[in-house]
């Protein structure tokens, strides 16, 4: 409860920081809170999954022309269909657009066609701090046995703040979103996942600030955003809170924990949509946060949708070594063969959207 206390207090301290530094923020081409309400008052309650095929250990593996799957794509989003899903988020990645860059953006765009077969939107992510940082082209490893996403990808890892990467960088952001910026079927540009992650901290404001310029040079039609998910990241979280045009933020912990989250950062006004959530072993569950959020009118994306290369049924600190399942999944909603980890759960969320 102390703890819970203190990250609401630093919540609360960064909102006041927030407000105080308005007037000075440098605004740009930031929606207004009544353009971004209006954008999100023209979709459905938005409902899905952080998405990534089972066949794909990381982005590379996603993304890659040897390794692009657009048949378990199509399989798994119907999947989400048949729940009512309606909206997915999915991690692009650099080193690939750099790797063939017209092939990279022929296969998003396959990848947009399915996702739109299905009646889902998406949400793409561009650079993230999480998990492993020196990445390499080419074939990619195999899953380290009962250990939760062990070849997930940060991007740009190690070539954070390398100044002779930042032109491919910018050249690889500029690309993507001048070729998408008008496409229906993108619903937002997540821009930064967890920036500040892996100890990194405040050195991810740097590129932070870079990507929020260069997607504002660009203008797409759709919002831009960067989720808030460490409340101890005054500077991170300040500019991300700043400079999005609606409020994405991640949050894995019990109802009680996530709604007052939700009602601290409902004073900025803007739409929110919570791009990650469900951890099972910790409190966070379809049956207590996914009708909470739909009653808040929050957007619910939780982390995990089939069990695969990525194993995330296992859970971040609490590696499997015989790679036997666990007793309780941490992420995931589905076997390969669509079979529904826990009914129950299906049925609960089929409900919440309507099906």
């Amino acid at each position: 409860m102390k703890k819970l206390f203190a990250n609401l207090l630093t919540v609360l301290l960064i909102l006041l920081t927030i407000n105080a530094s308005a007037q000075k923020a440098p605004v740009g081409k930031v929606w207004t809170t009544a353009k971004a309400n209006a954008w999100y008052a023209q979709h459905k309650w938005m409902s899905g999954a952080d998405f990534i095929p089972s066949s794909a250990i990381n982005q590379l593996e996603m993304w890659q022309a040897d390794t692009f799957d657009p048949a378990t794509i199509d399989r798994e989003l119907g999947y989400a269909q048949g729940i009512g899903f309606n909206t997915m988020r999915v991690f692009l990645y650099s080193l690939a657009w750099k790797q063939d860059k017209t092939g990279f953006k022929k296969r998003v765009d396959q990848y947009l066609a399915i996702a739109n077969k299905h009646g889902i939107k998406t949400m793409f992510v561009f650079f993230d701090d999480c998990w492993n940082a020196d990445a390499k082209t080419g074939k990619q490893p195999a899953p380290k046995i009962g250990v939760h996403n062990s070849g997930w990808l940060q991007d740009p890892g190690n070539r954070l703040n390398n100044t002779g990467e930042t032109a491919m960088l910018q050249a690889y952001v500029t690309d993507v979103l001048t070729t998408f910026k008008h496409d229906k079927r993108v619903l937002l540009w997540d821009l930064y996942n967890e920036p500040g992650n892996s100890n990194k901290k405040e050195a991810s404001l740097t590129l932070l600030k870079k990507v929020f310029a260069w997607a504002r040079a660009v203008n797409p039609e759709q919002p831009i955003s960067a989720g808030l998910w460490d409340w101890n990241f005054e500077k991170l979280n300040t500019y991300q809170a700043l400079n999005s045009d609606v409020i994405t933020y991640h949050d894995y912990t019990d109802e009680a924990s996530h709604l007052k989250t939700i009602q601290l950062l409902k004073s900025h006004g803007r739409p929110m949509i919570c791009t990650e959530y469900m951890a099972r072993t910790r409190g966070s569950k379809f049956a207590n946060i996914m009708p909470m959020l739909k009653k808040e009118n929050v957007g619910a994306l939780n982390w995990g949708f089939v069990m695969g290369k990525t194993n995330t049924i296992y859970a971040w600190d609490n590696p499997i070594p015989d790679g036997s399942e666990p007793k309780e999944w941490f992420h995931d909603i589905f076997r390969k063969d669509g079979t529904p980890y826990r009914p129950e759960e299906v049925e609960l969320i089929k409900k919440l959207n309507g099906k």
